[in-house]
């Protein structure tokens, strides 16, 4: 079948979609082109189609030219408005103030452009390319803006506005809160997002697709591959929670036709409480589009095929032909209040998407990345700030190299030079589904380590992702060794390992269940719970506890380990014990190693690794630290801050180490308002001293 014939709708449907929007019936248009009105029926229920001659006289009685009736891939010109359509009340007497579903996040820009960006990556149209996803802010003022709304038929709005703003509630605040800037400030700032590769808002008008999923419907997920990353159908109201104004306009190019058609698939959702205008009480959302003429949806707005000059009035042009969906977010704003303006918020959109898809904007040699992401910020038309192509080299610069390793084939077993990638594998377990036999399944996930780079802020990290490579989790490594070098390491679950075996698949789905709403953890859930086997929770947290132990693994040094840190700080540090450390080695717990940093504050942080006799009952330890000053005695120093690390809990100010282990470690940092002096002025000494009531 030719790309045309595909794209081509079928007569009858299309005729009669035609004559439904003229209003004219079969008897009308048979009595018009002067036939019987069983041959009108015949074409509508597909059992013959019209002769060329009758063609040309259906373009003629439909007021368009004999193209359109042999393509079919546009409608007829009509009278059809575009108008607002409110919903009207419940008939039961029920209200929602606001959309439930709004509250699962923060109306934040940073969680609107992962949220958004993670449902683009779900939708991506062909493997081969990534998709590409442009964050455009644009302020607009002036006639800029008066245009605007009028192409938004501000007017017929106002009233609901009102309506809903004036009542005491979270959802009419905010509105009222947007309706005060916009008055007073006479600007608007809208947010768009594009994507382009992605499948775009296919399907029915109000039956299952992703069209109905997006803009008629809650906590529809409708996600149609297996590895995509979200399940609850929320991720998508963060683009009418970040607008003050509930407003979102779309625009979508289809990867498949409906209704003959793939470009400027256009509707507007305003999503609003409960309001009474004029007398007459409306549920809340409301929609734009063309007044529907099928019977059951009579006079609700539909989406339409706009043209061109109606996309630019509405600034939502796309740039190109490629599927996807550009939506408008009117009125954005960033509900966390660090990012007042359009610099501040364009610089809070690069760091999210550079934190949350530096995995999947990385490519390898020979392997494509997944995604493409910029942002762009203009006022009135004109660029305030270029576009700014997120480079995950320059934000997660070790982290990339790590999985630019891998994908290259570029690993090694054991890290020696500071450009390497060490990989491993940790195991999965995932349990068969409740109430279904079969054995257990390991999957294989893969763990990467690398030292850090001088631009990581936060080094010896742990990345957790899976499917299209979105950061699931970080978190720092607990328990490391003393001494081990800044490191930062990446796990790669599922799809994310470039496996598409059924064993990957089956790793995703088990994830994914583990996820909660924001996608930012795998831990217990209900869906887990509910959907697998009894143990599920354990294989999760079996999981989080053995990828640990591979990074302390791999990042555990083999040479003999440097005491102090560089010399100047060594200078500084001593061991101490009230005596030699060899001679009480053998009955009590010595300080065997001490690493130390001044702070920019000048307190001391430490880190002390210990060593105990064997001992089957614990030892309960108080460590102390004192200023080895040039003269006088030895004063004693608070801790302001004292953390366990491995086989050691805190408590009370001491340290309890667990029976029967031959190491263990703590760190501390000292409080400088009980230092005698700076502490660049003096040693600092660690000592272990049995805490009161302890017996040896």
């Amino acid at each position: 079948m030719e790309a045309k014939d595909r794209q081509t709708e079928n007569f009858g449907v299309w005729l009669s979609r035609q004559l439904r929007r003229r209003g004219m019936t079969q008897a009308e248009l048979a009595e018009a082109l002067g036939i019987t009105r069983a041959g009108v029926s015949a074409w509508i229920t597909g059992r013959a189609e019209p002769r060329e001659e009758k063609k040309r006289a259906i373009a003629e009685v439909l007021g368009t030219d004999e193209a359109t009736v042999h393509l079919r891939t546009a409608d007829a010109p009509s009278e059809r408005p575009v108008v607002w359509y409110h919903r009207p009340a419940h008939a039961d007497g029920g209200r929602e103030f606001g959309n439930a579903a709004a509250f699962a996040f923060d109306a934040d820009v940073s969680v609107l452009a992962r949220e958004a960006t993670q449902n683009s990556l779900d939708e991506r149209h062909l493997e081969s390319d990534p998709v590409r996803v442009r964050y455009v802010l644009h302020e607009l003022s002036g006639e800029h803006l008066r245009n605007f709304l009028a192409a938004l038929r501000w007017e017929e709005l106002l009233p609901h506005y009102e309506a809903a703003a004036a009542q005491e509630q979270k959802v009419g605040r905010t509105i009222a809160e947007g309706l005060r800037e916009l008055r007073e400030t006479d600007t608007l700032l809208l947010l768009r997002v594009d994507d382009y590769n992605a499948s775009g808002l296919t399907g029915p008008e109000y039956a299952d697709g992703r069209f109905a999923a997006v803009v008629r419907r809650q906590l529809d997920s409708h996600k149609t591959k297996r590895h995509a990353s979200g399940s609850y159908g929320l991720g998508k109201v963060t683009l009418w929670a970040t607008s003050r104004l509930g407003l979102v306009l779309v625009n979508s190019t289809l990867s498949e036709p409906h209704e003959g058609r793939t470009e400027r698939r256009v509707i507007g959702r305003l999503d609003l409480p409960w309001r009474e205008v004029n007398g007459e009480p409306f549920a809340g959302p409301a929609w734009l589009g063309e007044e529907d003429t099928e019977p059951e949806y009579e006079g609700v707005a539909r989406s339409w095929w706009a043209d061109e000059a109606t996309v630019d009035r509405l600034h939502l042009t796309r740039a190109g032909s490629d599927p996807g969906t550009s939506f408008l977010v009117v009125g954005a704003h960033d509900a966390a209040g660090d990012a007042e303006t359009v610099q501040e918020m364009h610089e809070k959109l690069v760091r999210s998407l550079a934190e949350n898809f530096w995995a999947a904007m990385t490519h390898g040699d020979s392997s494509a990345a997944l995604l493409d992401a910029s942002v762009t910020t203009l006022r009135n038309g004109q660029v305030l700030i270029k576009e700014e192509r997120v480079d995950p080299h320059t934000y997660e610069p070790a982290r990339s190299r790590a999985l630019k390793a891998y994908l290259d084939g570029r690993t090694v077993d054991r890290l020696a030079g500071l450009d390497q990638v060490a990989l491993t594998h940790v195991p999965l377990t995932v349990p068969p589904l409740r109430g279904e036999k079969g054995a257990a399944t390991t999957h294989r996930a893969v763990l990467l380590v690398t030292p850090a780079d001088d631009k990581d802020g936060k080094p010896n990290h742990l990345v957790c992702m899976r499917g299209s490579r979105m950061t699931i989790s970080a978190r720092r490594v607990p328990d490391l060794p003393l001494g081990t070098n800044p490191f930062q390491a990446v796990l790669l679950a599922g799809r994310a390992t470039g496996s598409v075996t059924d064993g990957a698949d089956l790793a995703e789905a088990f994830l994914r269940a583990s996820e909660p709403p924001e996608h930012n953890d795998w831990t217990k859930t209900e869906e887990l719970a509910s959907r697998y086997a009894r143990g599920a929770r354990q294989r999760i947290l079996d999981f989080r506890r053995d990828m640990n132990i591979a990074v302390r693994q791999l990042v555990a040094r083999r040479e003999e380990k440097s005491r102090g840190g560089p010399a100047v700080l060594r200078e500084l540090l001593r061991l101490d014990g009230g005596g030699s450390p060899s001679r009480r080695a053998d009955g009590h717990p010595t300080v065997r190693n001490v690493d130390g940093e001044l702070t920019a504050s000048g307190a001391w942080r430490v880190q002390v690794e210990v060593k105990l006799p064997r001992r089957e009952d614990p030892w309960l330890m108080t460590p102390v630290a004192k200023f080895d000053v040039r003269s006088g005695g030895k004063p004693t120093v608070r801790w302001s801050e004292l953390i366990a690390g491995e086989n050691c809990r805190v408590e009370n100010g001491h340290l309890r180490f667990e029976p029967g282990v031959r190491t263990a470690s703590f760190s501390g940092v000292t409080d400088i308002g009980s230092h005698p002096v700076a502490a660049g002025m003096a040693r600092l000494i660690i000592d272990l001293q049995k805490a009161r009531g302890e017996t040896a």
